[in-house]
């Protein structure tokens, strides 16, 4: 393609280090796109002919065709999507052909190809997200009131509802969509008619192409347009914050699923089993979502190394753009698609887990309001008597609901039998009333109000 200057043909590594046509031809849609609005707006502009432009819109056309249907040859001696593209147009319908490229380089070709796609792929991961929130929503509301342990240090701290356990991870997949969502409007703005970096002579229409493409606007610095790739950072930085609240829950299914802790059980068909152990029942999706975090949060790191330090304009360093954001899209569709499996699919094992509710003294912190409250006592005071109580209880193996009024007594004469009321798991759950709060009632609103927002 650059014949008029090189008498010689790459040699064989220059071939191999250069191409891209493996990684980029994912691009073809957006490059397709971009090329309709370019041969559209060059004809409005007069820039090219009307024939010319029907003639190119045709051959774009039978391309697509032909990409679909699988018969396009993607060849390496084009190195790329847009070259390749190009020659195969200029195969079908000739000199017109060579007329695309007026005013317009690769360097910008590709941001818009590029953007285009990091641009889909936030909507589909915001669509994706709603329907994780759904499923939770879904299991929240069907166990608003199933008590668990709620935990600090993963110490049983105290008693929550498993609803609003899962209402937790509806708020957080909320900031990802909603982070998604913002990178979104931030990378909507259209890098074609840049050129190679000093916008063109051409009376092109830049605010034509962006109207096309679905831009709000033309980006407003030509260099800042083919050398930018903040849309992919930042849209990889919502994918792996997106990918740590994953890992979380994934963690916690794992955790759950254990003998010791028996909170929830997974279907024959989202488990696996052992090559030896035949008794096993491997919770292998959510290690694998959990697993999937490092490649995402990796491929961050990796495009933030690329592009550290580079001068103005554009670089060849920035070919290496596109392995880490589709790498990272794809793990994070994968561990989207199967977490929403996984939790329309999970049976949690109420008994167990509203037994285990009520242990590791998780109604401490219920004695010590109580003594707040009706004894007028200071909370530091009240967390004292708490302590010296726990400490009695476990030396006479019971819980604080079955500590003995007179040993109560002991530790804070004003102590009456209404206090066992506050002492029960449900009881506590029941009393936190606050906005955000555990109580059936509170967890409840939040579901209600989520299913207003996500419809």
């Amino acid at each position: 393609m650059w014949g008029g200057r090189f008498s010689a043909r790459p040699a064989d590594i220059m071939q191999a280090i250069n191409v891209s046509i493996g990684v980029d031809r994912r691009l073809w849609a957006q490059d397709l796109a971009g090329s309709r609005a370019h041969c559209r707006m060059l004809a409005a502009q007069e820039i090219i002919t009307a024939a010319d432009a029907e003639a190119i819109l045709g051959g774009l056309d039978a391309i697509e065709a032909d990409i679909r249907d699988g018969s396009f040859p993607f060849r390496d001696q084009f190195e790329d999507i847009h070259m390749n593209v190009e020659a195969r147009l200029a195969e079908l319908i000739g000199e017109p052909s060579g007329r695309l490229h007026t005013a317009r380089s690769r360097n910008d070709q590709v941001a818009t190809d590029f953007r285009l796609w990091v641009r889909a792929a936030c909507d589909a991961a915001v669509e994706q997200l709603k329907g994780l929130q759904s499923a939770l929503l879904v299991r929240a509301e069907q166990h608003a009131g199933d008590l668990m342990p709620g935990f600090t240090h993963l110490q049983p701290a105290q008693p929550v509802t498993f609803g609003h356990h899962l209402m937790a991870y509806v708020e957080m997949f909320g900031r990802d969509a909603g982070r998604f969502a913002d990178a979104r409007t931030r990378m909507n703005e259209n890098p074609l008619g840049a050129a190679a970096l000093a916008g063109s002579p051409f009376p092109i229409d830049r605010h034509m192409t962006a109207a096309e493409l679905g831009f709000d606007r033309p980006m407003g610095n030509s260099l800042d347009a083919v050398s930018d790739r903040d849309f992919a950072l930042e849209s990889l930085a919502a994918a792996s914050i997106c990918s740590g609240h994953l890992s979380r829950l994934a963690e916690e299914i794992v955790v759950w699923m254990t003998p010791q802790f028996g909170f929830v059980t997974l279907p024959d068909d989202l488990t696996t089993g052992s090559s030896i152990m035949p008794q096993k029942r491997n919770p292998d999706a959510a290690e694998l979502v959990r697993a999937k975090t490092g490649r995402i949060m990796g491929s961050l790191v990796a495009l933030s190394t690329v592009m550290k330090g580079l001068p103005l304009a554009y670089s060849k360093d920035m070919q290496e753009d596109k392995p880490p954001v589709f790498e990272a899209f794809d793990a994070l569709t994968l561990a989207l698609g199967a977490m929403t499996a996984m939790v329309s699919a999970l049976q949690p094992n109420t008994e167990r887990m509203r037994e285990a509710a009520g242990s590791g003294f998780s109604t401490a912190t219920d004695l010590a309001d109580w003594l707040v409250r009706e004894l007028n006592l200071p909370f530091r005071k009240a967390h004292h008597v708490t302590g010296a109580a726990v400490k009695r209880a476990e030396a006479m193996g019971v819980d604080l609901s079955q500590l003995p009024l007179s040993e109560l007594q002991s530790l804070e004469a004003g102590v009456t039998e209404a206090v066992y009321k506050v002492l029960t798991p449900e009881a506590s759950c029941a009393s936190r009333q606050s906005f955000g709060g555990t109580a059936p009632e509170q967890v409840r609103a939040r579901i209600a109000e989520w299913k207003t927002r996500l419809a």
